[in-house]
């Protein structure tokens, strides 16, 4: 490839003639990439390769391979890369937005000196030899802005539905490795498209650090939450009751979960086999009848498991005051799992963050990306069932007004 760069276009033509069998059109377009790349660095360094000028600002520093894919099939190019700073082909599409925090993030470990072999490899994988500390603080900080600037954008209108999730991150702290938790917040609008809400890490999902953070969504504009969908942590739960105040529904596919753990071995497929029909029934009266069935069932052989079923029925059925189109998305936070495990995929790969702003970054870049995709996409729940459940929210707020009004006329009276 690299003779071929060299090669003139009627010593070209010639090559393509004299070989029947060549992919002529194949390499007419690497020959045309590799020329409109040499032509662009040559005008960044001032000067063409070896030649000596005293206009050249830069020289090259070898190649690095970026395969480019044409109608013509996939082409390897070898993209020159630059003693000073970086060079990037300007007809070549750029990584996305999640991409790059992803290589800011290992910039970012391997300029501070927290990198390990793996990371040290990726760094040579991706072309990333020699990076300065200027050029890593350059692509953060414009990574940091639109971040910044996703999380703290306005809120408007009604989100009836919000689903809260925390993951577990490795991050760097005081000279130590410490598990934090990275927490975001999902919703639905009344238009019935989804959105990432907001973002955040903090030490551990203490009560106080989720009272803070839905306070911060509160503040941006929340507002209509009709339910939220959570695991059972005890200061979430408190947290939610303290600042939205909405009916709360425990995620079921968690609690499944947590009570096969208290379960022999031999018994988990049979006691599976009796709670899933509970969140599928056709009406809440429906549920709550074999919620007590299966509790009586599973009584005496696992008083234990009866008794979680018992203790946690409001939470669990709580969906089942909301339309019926709605249940089969509201039940849990399983919705979520794809762009959970998207999350975990990409921060399994730097392992360990050097700080807090490095993980925010990644996750925030990725999250921007779902949420753009979800914006354009088919809407999560239908425009004319999210007005329903409006209406039917504004109607209930009527009655329990004038029930309130009845009573202080009564009163003065």
């Amino acid at each position: 490839m690299a003779d071929l760069g060299r090669m003139t276009i009627e010593e070209l033509a010639s090559k393509v003639l004299a070989d029947e069998h060549g992919d002529w059109l194949r390499e007419a377009v690497a020959f045309l990439a590799e020329a409109l790349m040499e032509a662009e660095v040559e005008q960044a360094c001032g000067a063409s390769y070896r030649e000596r000028s005293p206009d050249r600002v830069n020289v090259r520093n070898g190649y690095r391979a970026r395969p480019f894919k044409t109608r013509v099939g996939e082409l390897e190019l070898q993209i020159p890369k630059l003693r000073q700073g970086s060079y990037f082909p300007g007809f070549l599409e750029p990584r996305k937005v999640s991409e790059q925090a992803l290589v800011a993030c290992v910039q970012e470990a391997y300029v501070n000196g927290v990198s390990t072999r793996k990371v040290d490899r990726l760094v040579e994988a991706l072309g990333l030899a020699g990076i300065s500390k200027d050029q890593v603080s350059r692509l953060c900080r414009a990574l940091d802005e639109r971040v910044e600037a996703f999380r703290e954008r306005p809120l408007e209108g009604a989100y009836p539905y919000l689903w809260l999730d925390a993951k577990v991150e490795k991050v760097r702290d005081g000279g130590r490795v410490q598990r934090k938790a990275l927490v975001v917040a999902y919703g639905v609008h009344e238009k019935g498209i989804r959105e990432v809400l907001a973002i955040d890490v903090g030490p551990a999902e203490t009560e106080a650090f989720w009272r803070d953070f839905l306070r911060s969504l509160v503040k941006r504009g929340l507002a209509g939450v009709q339910l939220c969908v959570s695991d059972a942590h005890e200061g979430l739960k408190t947290a939610i009751a303290q600042v939205l105040g909405c009916p709360w529904q425990r995620c079921s596919v968690h609690f499944l979960r947590e009570t096969l753990g208290h379960c022999p071995k031999d018994a988990q497929g049979m006691v599976a086999a009796a709670i899933r029909p509970i969140f599928n029934a056709e009406t809440g009266e429906e549920a709550r009848r074999l919620l007590g069935e299966t509790v009586a069932r599973l009584e005496r052989p696992l008083p234990k498991v009866a008794q979680m079923l018992v203790d946690a029925e409001e939470d669990l059925l709580a969906f089942y005051c909301f339309p019926a189109s709605h249940r089969s998305k509201l039940r849990s936070t399983n919705p979520l799992e794809r762009v959970n495990r998207e999350i975990g995929r990409r921060t399994d790969v730097v392992g360990i963050f050097p700080n807090d702003a490095a993980l925010i970054r990644l996750a925030g870049a990725l999250l921007i990306e779902q949420n753009d995709d979800w914006l354009v996409t088919r809407r999560y729940l239908s425009e004319d069932s999210m007005a329903e459940l409006l209406t039917a929210q504004t109607n209930g707020e009527e009655q329990i007004e004038i029930e309130l009004r009845s009573r202080k006329e009564l009163q003065a009276a």
